[in-house]
């Protein structure tokens, strides 16, 4: 009974977190995911988001154009240091394109593009950052 009553009050605080706008780390403790302080300037940014592969810790640098808080262009290059981490990092940069230019960069995420899943990790941490730098 007790380890029921554990596991729903695990599941109410993982639930709670994702409702406040926080994620969950590995350690399956909530870590804040901070907001922009205001609207994203005019330009060009770029920054790199780390992402971890079964072959180990890949990286994707993002170079990202903005114009009245839409993105109007983007360009990816990934690390790439084993061949399968070159395959799908060049699969999602022939189809970063579609997704992001002309979508809101406010709240702007992406999963799986062109059949790569975890490249999208280190895609949304460098848009974290870019957020950051554009709002300051």
């Amino acid at each position: 009974m007790r380890s029921r009553s554990a596991a729903a009050a695990a599941v109410s605080l993982a639930a709670l977190g994702l409702l406040t706008g926080c994620s969950m780390t590995e350690s399956g403790a909530a870590a804040a995911t901070a907001a922009p302080a205001g609207p994203a300037k005019d330009g060009t940014y770029r920054a790199t988001g780390d992402y971890d592969t079964p072959g180990g810790p890949e990286s994707v640098t993002v170079t990202l154009t903005v114009k009245a808080g839409i993105v109007r262009a983007v360009h990816v290059t990934g690390s790439g240091t084993t061949p399968n981490a070159q395959h799908y990092e060049a699969a999602f940069e022939s189809g970063i394109s579609g997704v992001v230019v002309g979508r809101r960069l406010a709240g702007l995420t992406v999963g799986a593009v062109s059949g790569s899943s975890l490249t999208g990790i280190g895609f949304d941490a460098a848009l974290d950052a870019i957020r950051r730098e554009a709002a300051s």
